[in-house]
C-alpha cells in the first residue's frame, strides 16, 4: 500500500494507522486483483481519501465515492475514512481506479472552537431551515469532484472520459448538482438516498424544506444531461418515498436524466443501505446493467 503526498506527520501516522488495518492486495472472485491504498490529494483544499485499484500501472476508468454529511462537528470528528469499502471494491473488481475522498472538515480537520480560533473548513452547509441553500452546498462537494477528475487525469492513472460518480445522501446531492453542468470526462452518475436538509432535530421523516429541495432537485435538472441511477429505500427516515419522488418527477420532468429504484425496506434504517455488504447483492446487478448500458 501506498501513502502519497502526506502533508504532516500527523496525517502521515493517522494515514498509516488505518493502512496497517486494510487488507493486503486480494484476488477477486472474478482474478481481478485490487489493492487498497490512502492518498492525500493535493487539492485547493487538501484531502485524505482512500482509494482501491486493480493492481497495476492502468491508466483506469475512475469511480469517485462520495460520503454523507453532519451538521455535528464531533459527529464529523468521528467519521470514517473508509466509509464504503466494500462497495467500493466491488467497483475496483470490474476494473475501476476507487477514490473516496474523506470531505474537508471531516476527522482531525473537523475541529471547530471560533473563540479559540479554530475552524473547521465545513463547506457544505444549507444554512437556516426558513431559507435553506440547498444549491451551493451541492455545489460545493461537486467542485470538489472537479479537481479530484482533473488531478487523476493530470497524474495519468485514469482514463481521461471514462468516470463515473456515486454519491449517497449529501454526497449523492453533490453528485446530482455535479450532473447539472455535464462535466465530458463523466459518463455517469449514481445516487443513494441523495437529498439534503433530513431529519431536522434528529426526528425522523421531517426534512427541513421540502419544497425548496424539490425545487432545486428541478433546478438541477434544467441543465443535467448526465445519465443517472437513483436509489431510494421504503424504510430510508431522511427521504423518504414521497419525498424522493417528488425529486424525481421534478428532477425529470425539468429535462434531467435519472432512473428511478424504490429499494424495499432494508435493516432498521434505509438511509444507510449502501454501507452494508448485504445490501450488495440487491443494488450491483442494477448498477452493472446501467454501467454496461453506457459502454
Amino acid at each position: 500500500m501506498n501513502l502519497r503526498h502526506a502533508p504532516t506527520p500527523k496525517s502521515m501516522a493517522a494515514a498509516l494507522l488505518l493502512l496497517a488495518c486494510l487488507l493486503a492486495p486480494a484476488r477477486a472472485e472474478d482474478d481481478v486483483r485490487i489493492q487498497e491504498e490512502v492518498w492525500t490529494l493535493p487539492l485547493p483544499l487538501p484531502m485524505l481519501a482512500y482509494v482501491v485499484r486493480p493492481v497495476g500501472d492502468g491508466p483506469f476508468p475512475l469511480a469517485i465515492m462520495n460520503h454523507g454529511v453532519s451538521l455535528k462537528p464531533v459527529d464529523r470528528s468521528f467519521f470514517p475514512l473508509v466509509e464504503f469499502r466494500d462497495a467500493a471494491k466491488w467497483f475496483a473488481k470490474r476494473g475501476y481506479l476507487v477514490v473516496a475522498p474523506v470531505g474537508t472538515g471531516y476527522g482531525a480537520a473537523a475541529i471547530d472552537i471560533p473563540e479559540r480560533g479554530l475552524y473547521g473548513p465545513f463547506f457544505a452547509k444549507v444554512g437556516n431551515c426558513t431559507n435553506p441553500n440547498f444549491h451551493d452546498a451541492g455545489r460545493a462537494l461537486a467542485l470538489a469532484d472537479l479537481w479530484i477528475i482533473d488531478y487523476m487525469i493530470a497524474e495519468k492513472r485514469v482514463l481521461p472520459k471514462d468516470v463515473v460518480v456515486i454519491g449517497q445522501s449529501a454526497g449523492g446531492w453533490a453528485s446530482i448538482a455535479l450532473s447539472s453542468v455535464n462535466p465530458p470526462q463523466v459518463k455517469a452518475i449514481i445516487t443513494f438516498a441523495a437529498g439534503r436538509g433530513g431529519r431536522v432535530d434528529g426526528k425522523p421523516n421531517n426534512n427541513c424544506a421540502p419544497d425548496k429541495l424539490v425545487e432545486a432537485t428541478a433546478d438541477f435538472g434544467r441543465t443535467s444531461r448526465v445519465p443517472m441511477l437513483w436509489f431510494y429505500i421504503e424504510n430510508d427516515t431522511f427521504f423518504g418515498p414521497a419525498l424522493s419522488q417528488r425529486m424525481h418527477q421534478a428532477f425529470t420532468t425539468a429535462g434531467g436524466r435519472a432512473e428511478y429504484h424504490l429499494i424495499p425496506p432494508f435493516g432498521n434504517e434505509g438511509h444507510f443501505f449502501i454501507g452494508s455488504p448485504d445490501a450488495i447483492p440487491i443494488w450491483s446487478p442494477l448498477v452493472a446493467e446501467f454501467l454496461d448500458a453506457q459502454k
